[in-house]
């Protein structure tokens, strides 16, 4: 028990000095994992919105695949990305294998499939009646997927909160694309990994410290947009 003090005691110690190894990789998590999710919004939610709202055949059969890819494990699109851009891969000629924009891809197509997933869900539940409105007033296709995503904004971005605390959090892809180079493609996941494996628990209760409280954060959001406005701010 008193070795857990210790280490609690040596990880604020850090914190509070502003420890700039401990800082560089909790910038790069945040940089890797926002521009994963960035990049992923921007495709997947418009997309998302546009085929729940639009009649087809095979759609139950593309949700319930959808829905499947939604879970696939980090370490399988870590082992799929690496096998297309290592050397002998068809994208080896990018030289990007063991640095941050292979992992920024990594995870990108980690959370696409969520951010994805969870906007098509939206737009059939309650999409529908937005666009079947903007049809009625005589919008085009591309407005009323437009309509919808501005009356459902308050969604798409807790969707992408949680495409957000998935990307931060995941462990596998980043490892096998990046490479948990020091000073170079370590973030927080990688790093916790590695220190315990080594047993330097202060600087890894550090960064668990630190994700604990993004993850908190993000949850307490994520249940601000689900709770709405609380009865005080609509007075």
């Amino acid at each position: 028990m008193q070795h857990l003090l210790n280490g609690f005691r040596e990880a604020f110690v850090l914190l509070s000095n502003l420890d700039k190894e401990i800082f560089d990789i909790i910038f790069l998590s945040f940089r890797v994992s926002l521009t994963a999710t960035v990049l992923g919004a921007l495709f997947c939610i418009p997309t998302g919105i546009a085929l729940g709202i639009t009649p087809f055949r095979g759609k139950r059969i593309f949700g319930r695949i959808l829905f499947t890819l939604m879970s696939t494990p980090s370490v399988i699109v870590g082992l799929l990305v690496l096998l297309f851009i290592s050397r002998n891969g068809p994208l080896g000629f990018l030289g990007i294998l063991y640095t941050p924009t292979a992992m920024i891809l990594a995870q990108t197509l980690l959370v696409a499939p969520l951010l994805l997933g969870l906007s098509f869900s939206l737009a059939r539940q309650q999409g529908r009646v937005i666009d079947r409105v903007g049809k009625t007033l005589g919008a085009s296709f591309g407005r009323r997927v437009i309509l919808v995503m501005r009356e459902l904004k308050a969604e798409s971005l807790a969707h992408a909160m949680t495409g957000f605390s998935r990307a931060i959090s995941e462990v596998g892809a980043v490892m096998i694309v990046g490479g948990n180079i020091k000073y170079h493609t370590r973030v927080m996941t990688t790093a916790i990994t590695r220190l315990n494996s080594m047993g330097e628990y202060p600087t890894a209760i550090a960064l668990g410290i630190v994700l604990f409280i993004i993850s908190l954060l993000i949850n307490s959001l994520l249940y601000r947009f689900q709770e709405g406005p609380s009865y005080e701010d609509r007075m």
